[in-house]
């Protein structure tokens, strides 16, 4: 089964089994992701901000959740099945309060022969759910939603949403 009969995934050998892609033909380039999650937080959760954070007995909710997105960040091969081990130059999580939601932009940097993406997504998704597991103690109302790719850039094709 080629590439092109099984629907052009490029986690597919010509068997149409799952296999890592091939990158050794592709050069180094300078690669930028970000990403994008959104928690709404509902009013019981709100009511706890003080000033740009939630201090929780575990510590300031969004102080953790970046830490844990960066991790997230640097694990993803581990995470996510096929994905390549790449060295980070960078790795940023941003957590700003927009009305009742906590949005979360992950931006992650390399050099290398393949993109950063899955990295973006896995830290900005790591983040939403710490967010989560530290305000459950209030309540299960919350709702991680919009886990997107907002740009990438530095490879065969550059997206910007």
């Amino acid at each position: 089964m080629s590439n092109e009969s099984s629907g052009g995934f490029s986690h597919l050998n010509e068997s149409g089994r799952p296999a890592m892609v091939d990158i050794s033909g592709k050069s180094d380039t300078y690669r930028i992701a970000v990403a994008e999650s959104r928690v709404f937080l509902p009013q019981i959760v709100l009511d706890q901000f003080q000033g740009q954070d939630i201090q929780t007995r575990k510590g300031g909710v969004f102080q953790t959740a970046i830490i844990a997105g960066i991790m997230a960040a640097k694990k993803t091969p581990e995470l996510i099945p096929l994905c390549h081990t790449l060295l980070l130059d960078g790795c940023d999580v941003k957590i700003q309060l927009e009305e009742t939601e906590a949005v979360i932009r992950c931006t992650v940097k390399t050099t290398g022969k393949t993109g950063v993406e899955m990295e973006a997504l896995t830290g900005a998704s790591l983040a939403a759910l710490t967010i989560y597991d530290m305000c459950k103690a209030l309540t299960q109302d919350m709702v991680i939603r919009e886990t997107k790719l907002i740009s990438k850039t530095g490879g065969k094709h550059d997206y910007t949403r």
